[in-house]
């Protein structure tokens, strides 16, 4: 069902040692949002601090990466039917190619969510996309396919977007949501798969034997917990630590699931030794102390608060404190992590948050879906806000930042930032 195309389009917290300044995976190096440039853009418009603006055949959510010279953005066009990886040249935006997989069944997903909400991965030589269903294909930095793996159809009503990292010559990837959800590991040399973890589903996989929603979308990321590191997943009802070597489930804490279903849209924040996360559509949030085997819940569970406001983009930690954008209300919030409560609350003016915060220079930027970007401070104490940058151009991408310069997707075009 699935075959590789020639290319269709022309335009004018841990993983393998990033290269320098580089942002070369969802959420930038480590996956927690946060880089240590030391400088960024602060303000801009479509007619001020714009180096290059390439545009985009069609729309998604996915986010651009940087890695060694190249902006990677994906794309789909003719409902999903082709799903593309684009490589653009970080100096002036020009695309160098496009290598596109076609699957021939249309799948479902939701309208605001369209097809190839993945972000893709790289390591300055390889990079790797999950096309969903089309399945997960590696190739070099020339376009050269290295290999490819199907793992199956992933059926859900609102789509995929869960993306995947590289750690430890390992290509790392929440498969799901769908009927049959899990975790994997493939070398990234070879696409051999070294092991796979199922998450038990109950249910349709759209929904629960309640008739309730059901599904993660949350992407993985790497911490140390009791002294080693362990890939951290939020799964529709819980949240897992797993075993990099071999997959196996060293711990699990539930709260997860909320009045509206057993849903996860962000990705876990890694507080210290806490990890937070936050349930989709309104759902509960937790807070616990990592570590442990087996059902920390009981033990390690700090606090759990039963709803809470949409949230979709993931947050970050700075200054022991996590910093949340909220898909509801155009608000950004301060929480502390160990006990959940907020410092802080503040209505934006703005459209609703479905990016994640990025964090560089000392500043922390996030996208509304409108395509208007707020940097703020890290302060708990008070909302500052530093500035507030529009591209009239939706958007529901996560800005990267790499080597003093600012990638932004909107639903028409892919824009560089540099002052």
């Amino acid at each position: 069902m699935t075959r590789i195309s020639s290319p269709l389009f022309s335009l004018t917290l841990l993983a393998l040692p990033a290269h320098a300044d580089d942002w070369e995976q969802y959420r930038g190096p480590n996956g927690t949002g946060i880089s240590a440039e030391k400088a960024a853009p602060l303000t801009w418009g479509p007619k001020k601090n714009i180096k290059w603006r390439s545009v985009l055949p069609t729309n998604a959510n996915s986010s651009p990466i940087v890695s060694n010279g190249r902006v990677f953005v994906t794309c789909a066009a003719e409902e999903g039917r082709k799903r593309s990886l684009l490589c653009l040249d970080r100096r002036n935006g020009d695309l160098l190619w496009t290598r596109t997989v076609e699957f021939e069944k249309v799948m479902p997903t939701h309208k605001t969510n369209p097809y190839c909400g993945s972000t893709p991965v790289a390591n300055g030589e390889r990079v790797v996309v999950w096309h969903g269903s089309a399945g997960l294909h590696c190739y070099n930095f020339k376009g050269d396919e290295q290999w490819s793996k199907q793992h199956g159809e992933f059926e859900h009503i609102w789509g995929n977007a869960s993306s995947p990292i590289i750690y430890d010559g390992k290509v790392i990837l929440h498969a799901g949501p769908g009927k049959r959800v899990f975790l994997t590991a493939l070398d990234l040399a070879s696409g051999q798969t070294l092991w796979e973890t199922d998450e038990p589903v109950k249910g349709d996989g759209s929904y629960n034997e309640k008739k309730k929603y059901i599904g993660s979308w949350s992407t993985p990321l790497i911490a140390k917990v009791d002294g080693k590191e362990q890939i951290i997943c939020a799964m529709s009802t819980r949240v897992n630590g797993y075993d990099p070597a071999d997959g196996k489930m060293v711990w699990s804490c539930d709260g997860l699931i909320g009045m509206k279903g057993e849903l996860a849209y962000s990705s876990p924040v890694i507080a210290g030794d806490i990890c937070m996360q936050i349930g989709g559509f309104g759902g509960p949030s937790l807070g616990f102390k990592m570590g442990g085997t087996g059902n920390i819940t009981a033990k390690q569970r700090l606090w759990h608060t039963r709803k809470n406001p949409q949230n979709i983009g993931s947050g970050v930690f700075v200054n022991g404190h996590v910093f949340i954008p909220d898909a509801a209300s155009g608000s950004l919030r301060c929480l502390d992590p160990k006990t959940g409560k907020e410092t802080w609350r503040a209505k934006t003016g703005g459209p609703n948050f479905w990016g994640s915060i990025s964090m560089a220079a000392g500043r922390l930027y996030v996208t509304n879906q409108e395509g208007e970007t707020i940097v703020f401070a890290p302060t708990p104490g008070k909302f500052e806000k530093l500035a507030s940058n529009d591209l009239a151009e939706a958007s529901n991408a996560t800005p990267a930042i790499s080597n003093g310069e600012i990638f932004i997707r909107t639903r028409e075009a892919l824009y560089c930032i540099a002052e």
